[in-house]
């Protein structure tokens, strides 16, 4: 194809290709239709989503308490959130703005700020019919779920052998493994596995076959851990014995990635439940050594603050067995994302997946992308203007490489490799 010379037309088509690129969201929180209640959506699950009942408790009067948010039914906690965040006070947050693109993007009124209509037209869908209509309005190929071994509720759909659509792929969630051995030495326990409080090599051995069943049975993109701010690598509780001798040697022997999203600072408001989370700076020389000692293990890694990023793109500089994602929770705010693009391009090219929606609820997706893809159109326009100060010429197949690569090209190359 013939080099766009002039810079109009580049501008142009990067634009374009953003707008158009399909996206592989690469971590998120959703379920099958078939799962039932696991999957959420609809407009009070938006409104009620944890983000905004956070933000809720910023606003409202002092005598609203969590206890008596949670004791109500879900629709009138939706109303409680409408009142205080969208009429009482300018919805201006992300989460907020977020609520109202969904809306706005399916074509209901948020003008007229009257949630009935907007209700009404949730109770007129059907979950799998309305899955394939928020893949579309995002663009997306397919989503990653978050599939928990640990979860009864997930174990039950699992074991039922439910359908899963084509829309939808696995990760397998092993904090449990990692965080909170107690737990998960009472789950290997019941299954009649043999292992002990205190680790041992028979717990660990019993820990790699509980895990390569589950590998077995999901067929996961990727192995997939949260891990707290203070995640330490090594050290002397198991967690550095179950990375070393379990979970990375089935990642490999499986030939998938094992995922680490670090620096979550958990139950610092318990009274908030899911929202209750904080962050906190991690050590990101902890993944460091974590690499250096699985050279040939391949890795996924967000971290939650802000301030850990710029370490964490030289570290990918470092090691091609590790690739960047996403903007992960409290980074998913649109100055956080422009400012890790640019940096992440700057130090990386296209070798990252620029952002994953992260989205517990299936609406989200509608504005997680929406508010992304306009973010990132911005910064590679001002990267194309100064690749073409230099004299290059760009052509639109390029463009539209390029514009894949950051929205999960990269990420299905790094699972080749």
């Amino acid at each position: 194809m013939t080099a766009l010379s002039d810079w109009k037309a580049v501008e142009a088509a990067v634009r374009k290709a953003v707008a158009e690129t399909t996206i592989t969201d690469i971590h998120t929180h959703l379920f099958p239709p078939a799962h039932g209640k696991l999957l959420l959506w609809g407009a009070d699950e938006v409104l009620t989503y944890h983000y905004l009942v956070a933000e809720l408790f910023t606003l409202a009067p002092r005598d609203l308490t969590p206890e008596k948010f949670w004791a109500l039914p879900k629709r009138a906690q939706a109303d409680l959130v409408w009142e205080h965040v969208f009429l009482r006070h300018g919805p201006l947050s992300e989460a907020a703005r977020g609520a109202l693109t969904v809306f706005s993007k399916l074509g209901l009124d948020v003008a007229g700020r009257d949630l009935a209509p907007i209700r009404r037209y949730f109770d007129e869908q059907n979950a799998a019919g309305y899955m394939e209509k928020v893949f579309e309005l995002a663009g997306l190929d397919y989503a990653v779920m978050t599939n928990n071994p640990f979860v009864a509720e997930e174990v039950d759909c699992w074991e039922a052998k439910l359908p899963v659509p084509a829309r939808l792929k696995t990760a397998l969630r092993i904090d449990t493994l990692l965080c909170d051995w107690s737990a998960a030495c009472k789950r290997l326990g019941e299954l009649g596995y043999t292992v002990y409080r205190n680790p041992s090599t028979q717990s660990l051995v019993a820990a790699r076959l509980f895990l390569n069943e589950w590998i077995e049975r999901l067929k996961p993109v990727y192995l997939a851990a949260s891990l707290p701010q203070d995640f330490a690598y090594p050290s002397e509780d198991i967690s550095t014995a179950m990375l070393d001798q379990v979970v990375v040697p089935a990642a490999q022997a499986n030939g998938i990635p094992l995922a680490l999203m670090i620096g979550v600072r958990r139950g610092v408001s318990p009274a908030l439940k899911d929202g209750g989370d904080g962050v906190g700076v991690a050590d990101v020389s902890a993944l460091q050594r974590l690499l250096q000692n699985h050279k040939d293990a391949k890795f996924l890694a967000t971290f939650l603050s802000r301030v850990n990023q710029h370490e964490l793109c030289v570290l990918a500089r470092k090691f091609g067995n590790l690739h960047l994602f996403g903007c992960w929770w409290f980074c998913n705010n649109p100055s956080i994302i422009e400012e890790l693009t640019r940096m992440r391009l700057e130090l990386l090219g296209t070798a990252v997946t620029c952002q994953h929606s992260d989205a517990r609820v299936l609406d989200q997706l509608i504005y997680k992308w929406t508010h992304t893809r306009q973010i990132v159109a911005e910064v590679l326009v001002d990267k194309y203007r100064d690749l073409c100060a230099t004299g290059w010429q760009p052509t639109e197949d390029e463009i539209r490489r390029d514009a894949r690569a950051i929205f999960g090209g990269s990420f299905e190359e790094f699972l080749k490799k």
